[in-house]
């Protein structure tokens, strides 16, 4: 895998409309099969679709993430992000959602639960890369921690993300 990323793509970035697409598709996973059934489709994407990125992760540690998001978020359009390395963490802060901003743009009803999609699927994929997360804000303003060692820290409350309001 030569790009951090699993995917390979010859375009620059992504169509933002894919946005549409997730948001509707949240929201039909949520109605068929509940918040449990919609959690457990993340995890097992998170577990499976980005097996390779979080071999990666293992090996390569927060190096890895790093380069990941900073891959990620280049391929978004729209998005104002600051990717920052430390010693023992990898700070992603989301001072604008791509996503969330896109879905606003278009008067689009966002599920007030999206903002819970990223922490399920990272809470997943740093377990997987032998790591801890944690996610604060939401609402389309965010900041996402990986860790090297969590262990100091308290449990992640769901709770706390903010809802989407439009």
């Amino acid at each position: 895998m030569k790009s951090p990323l699993p995917y390979t793509d010859t375009k620059p970035q992504g169509a933002a409309d894919f946005y549409f697409a997730i948001n509707a598709t949240f929201r039909y996973l949520e109605r068929r099969y509940g918040r449990a059934g919609w959690i457990a489709y993340l995890s097992d994407l998170a577990r499976q679709y980005f097996a390779p990125v979080n071999a990666r992760w293992r090996s390569g540690g927060l190096k890895a993430v790093a380069e990941y998001w900073r891959a990620f978020f280049a391929a978004e359009p729209g998005g104002e992000v600051t990717v920052e390395e430390k010693e023992d963490r990898v700070e992603i802060r989301v001072h604008r959602c791509p996503a969330i901003a896109h879905l606003r743009a278009h008067g689009r009803e966002i599920v007030p639960f999206y903002c819970e999609h990223c922490y399920h699927l990272g809470r997943v994929r740093a377990q997987e890369g032998g790591l801890g997360f944690r996610l604060e804000g939401g609402n389309g303003s965010c900041r996402h921690t990986y860790l090297r060692d969590d262990s100091a820290l308290p449990p992640q409350k769901v709770e706390q993300i903010r809802e989407v309001t439009c």
